[in-house]
C-alpha cells in the first residue's frame, strides 16, 4: 500500500481526507501534520510515498513546504489540495516542484485519481488549468492579463495574502522571518504591479481578494 502524509491545519479536514484515503485497498494515511515544521518531521519518521498538502498553513505556507521537500527529499512527490484559485496557484505549485493541484471542492474520486496518477509518476491538474496553460503557450495575451495576481512573485503573493487578513507590517515580518523593511519593499512592488495608488487601496484590494477566496 502507498503511504500518504496529509498536511492541513484543520483537524476536521485532515480527518475527512483520512477517511477517504483509508477506505481504499491501495492507499493508507501514515501520518498527518498541521504545519510545515510538523510535516518535515513526519516525513523523517513515517516515510510517506506522497505528501498531500494544503497551501494555507500557519507561518510558512504550502509552497515553502514543497520547496523544502524538493531540497531534502527530491524524489518525494507532493500533491496540493486547496481552496485557492487554481488558475493563480497551480502554476506556482508546479514551478516550486509540486506534482499536481486539486481543488478542495473536487469529488473524492478526482482526488483519489490525482493521488494515484502522481504516485505513478504523472502530473495532475484540472482541464481548466490545462486549457489556461495552452492558451498561454499559444500567445493569448488577453488570457494572461485577466489574472493580474500572476504578476506577483510567490513571496509577494504571500505578503499580499497576509495584508488581506489584516496583518501589520511587523506581523508579516514575524510570520515570514524577514525584516519589516523587506515587507514594505514587497508592499511597494505589489502596488506597482497591480496599479494601486497607495497603501490603503492595497489593503482594500487585498481584503476583497481574501473574501473572494473564502467564498469559493
Amino acid at each position: 500500500m502507498s503511504k500518504i502524509l496529509i498536511v492541513d491545519d484543520h483537524p476536521v479536514v485532515r480527518g475527512g481526507l483520512q477517511s477517504i484515503i483509508n477506505g481504499r485497498d491501495d492507499l493508507t494515511v501514515c501520518a498527518t501534520a498541521g504545519s510545515v515544521q510538523e510535516a518535515l518531521a513526519q516525513v523523517e519518521t513515517s516515510g510517506p510515498d506522497l505528501v498531500l498538502t494544503d497551501l494555507g498553513l500557519p507561518g510558512r505556507n504550502g509552497i515553502e513546504l514543497i520547496k523544502d521537500l524538493k531540497t531534502l527529499h527530491p524524489d518525494l512527490p507532493v500533491l496540493v489540495m486547496s481552496m485557492h484559485d487554481e488558475l493563480i496557484y497551480a502554476e506556482r505549485v508546479l514551478r516550486a516542484g509540486g506534482r499536481g493541484y486539486v481543488a478542495k471542492e473536487a469529488p473524492a474520486e478526482v482526488l483519489l485519481g490525482a493521488i494515484r496518477k502522481v504516485l505513478d509518476g504523472g502530473v495532475f491538474v484540472s482541464d481548466l488549468v490545462t486549457n489556461h496553460f495552452l492558451h498561454g503557450l499559444a500567445g493569448n495575451s488577453s488570457q494572461k492579463s485577466s489574472f493580474p495576481m500572476q504578476r506577483l512573485t510567490d513571496r509577494e503573493l504571500e505578503v499580499f495574502e497576509h495584508v488581506g487578513r489584516g496583518k501589520s507590517t511587523h506581523d508579516i515580518a514575524g510570520l515570514l522571518g524577514i525584516s519589516p523593511r523587506t515587507v514594505d519593499a514587497h508592499r511597494t512592488h505589489i502596488r506597482e504591479k497591480l496599479g494601486l495608488a497607495d497603501g490603503n487601496e492595497l489593503i482594500r484590494f487585498a481584503v476583497r481578494w481574501i473574501e473572494s477566496e473564502l467564498a469559493r
